[in-house]
């Protein structure tokens, strides 16, 4: 939870697109940094989903198997 409320304050870039944004300058650069954490928070999200419905099978599982 801790990590969700400091995305704010990450700088998501790689050296290429750290220079290409400084030749935007300062509003395009935010608008770079932002879709850059967008596309990586959803194979995220999605991963975190599936390990959750794969912990909760596996508990229904085992307490099936008592």
């Amino acid at each position: 939870m801790f990590i969700i409320g400091q995305v704010n304050f990450a700088a998501a870039q790689c050296a290429v697109c750290t220079k290409t944004a400084q030749q935007l300058g300062e509003g395009p650069a935010k608008g770079l940094n932002a879709g850059i954490l967008y596309l990586a928070a959803i194979p995220l999200a999605l991963g975190g989903v599936i390990g959750y419905r794969w912990y909760k099978r596996e508990q229904k599982i085992s307490q099936a198997s008592k």
